[in-house]
């Protein structure tokens, strides 16, 4: 019986990250491109910048950096 091992974990990509890498390791975790990650967020902000604002503060602190 094969041990599964969950090789795309959600963390924060520090290295290619603008501000704190959270849009960086979504776009990773999700296999797509990082400006897309970040429009997205950026447009969320627009709309929804209380909500946004708290989500990314949040994730800032949960999600763990690699």
């Amino acid at each position: 019986m094969k041990d599964y091992i969950n090789t795309n974990q959600l963390y924060r990509d520090t290295l290619r990250g603008k501000v704190s890498g959270v849009c960086a390791g979504l776009a990773k975790h999700f296999s797509v491109d990082a400006w897309v990650v970040r429009v997205a967020a950026i447009a969320a902000f627009i709309f929804m910048p209380m909500v946004v604002g708290i989500a990314y503060l949040l994730a800032v602190l949960l999600i763990p950096t690699r």
